[in-house]
């Protein structure tokens, strides 16, 4: 369907859109691999020449372009290159993106600049370049990996200024939908849960790619949406939605480890999936209580009785394998500072400040709190749907999700 059509796809050296390049050049697709990556990265695989070679590999045509969508300059640089080398642009991909999932007074003034610049300004500048290409076109459309907008103010909280650069992408799509309807398809795309890609490895450490699925899932879903007459426009698209409308039914193909729990995305409210997936009754100090009822009776309020477990199953190796201190915020019953301490020798857990200055500082209910430290509710999963707010060290805070499977069974 998308044979002899250009797509022009930024950051598309990797991940995502490097997916989507790979499912069009099956079809014999003109790819415009719109990416900043020329030099081997130390942390990141694929250059704009390997994603160019997979491409052609795959049936497509390549053009890699060094493109940082921070510059203007470099993006009308690409376009017209795209233009003279495949005779115009038929599909924009608006996949580049940056990410830091830090509170306002945590992130840097030039973490928001990128953020800003890539997502919102990135994804408008490149669309106003293209647009004058694509309304030659005869089915022409524009893609923004974007999520719904949902205001539910927990999408804000936690990461306020990508959330401002998310939704600013997704509104785009709103505008750009409405101003040139009949002439290009404007659509947003977002996947329903964690997508597994470098990224999501440096975000969330090695163990989480279980939780995720694979690239393909969004590579299937925009294919779906770029083969769709320029009739429909202004979506906001969740990939296995669609992927259900259009019948399929076996997601696992999807999975990278299938049965396994899966991570929802953000700023999709999935309380029902989360319920599901921790087996717990009902938020709040009663619920967290109805799910200890098997236990046997305890004369401690159930966050006493976490730390007083805790405290108990430390070991020397627990300490010198972790070597971080752990200060938890809880509100709710129960609230107030708690700590576990595994860098002091013996380690210790309690009630109060930490005898040393915290390396990582975790803000939750104390009803979450339970259910997390019971293997109930997945650190991981609480972070991404706003439950659990986190402090100081990343890499630490994984030790301990990682400590918390080995607790599990005698909690």
């Amino acid at each position: 369907k998308l044979a002899g059509c250009t797509l022009f796809i930024t950051g598309a050296s990797r991940g995502i859109g490097k997916a989507i390049a790979l499912k069009a050049a099956k079809d014999g697709a003109n790819i415009v691999i719109a990416a900043k990556t020329a030099e081997p990265h130390p942390k990141l695989p694929g250059t704009i020449y390997t994603a160019a070679a997979e491409i052609e590999a795959a049936g497509g045509k390549a053009l890699p372009c060094i493109v940082n969508v921070r510059e203007e300059q470099q993006i009308i640089n690409a376009v017209e290159k795209a233009v003279k080398t495949f005779g115009g642009i038929d599909i924009l991909v608006n996949n580049a993106s940056a990410i830091s999932l830090t509170g306002t007074l945590e992130t840097e003034t030039k973490k928001v600049n990128l953020m800003m610049d890539v997502n919102v300004r990135g994804t408008y500048l490149t669309s106003k370049t293209c647009l004058p290409h694509l309304r030659k076109s005869r089915n022409p459309h524009i893609l923004n990996l974007s999520p719904p907008m949902n205001l539910n103010p927990m999408w804000f909280k936690n990461h306020c200024a990508y959330t401002i650069s998310k939704y600013g992408m997704s509104m785009c799509v709103l505008g750009m939908a409405e101003e040139f309807r009949g002439e290009v398809a404007v659509n947003a795309l977002w996947p329903k849960t964690a997508i597994h890609t470098a990224a999501m490895d440096m975000l969330g450490g090695s163990g989480i790619e279980k939780q995720c699925r694979k690239t393909d899932i969004l590579a299937d879903a925009a294919y779906c949406i770029l083969t769709k007459p320029k009739t429909f426009t202004g979506n906001f698209v969740i990939d296995e939605v669609l992927l259900r409308e259009e019948g399929v039914k076996d997601f696992d193909v999807y999975a990278i480890a299938p049965g396994h729990p899966l991570m929802p995305d953000f700023f999709l409210d999935v309380e029902t999936d989360e319920k599901k997936l921790s087996g717990s009754q009902h938020e709040g100090p009663g619920g967290a209580k109805a799910d200890r009822e098997s236990a046997p009776a305890k004369p401690l309020s159930p966050v006493a009785e976490t730390f007083r477990v805790i405290q108990g199953a430390m070991t020397e190796e627990y300490v010198r394998s972790t070597q971080g201190v752990f200060q938890f915020e809880l509100s709710g019953d129960e609230g107030g500072t708690w700590y576990i301490d595994l860098k002091t020798q013996g380690g210790s857990a309690g009630f109060g400040k930490p005898p040393v200055a915290a390396d990582v500082v975790m803000s939750m209910s104390s009803a979450d709190f339970v259910k997390m430290f019971t293997g109930k509710l997945k650190p991981t999963l609480a972070f991404m749907s706003g439950k659990l707010r986190i402090k100081g060290n990343m890499t630490l805070a994984i030790k301990l999700e990682k400590m918390l499977t080995q607790l599990n069974s005698k909690l």
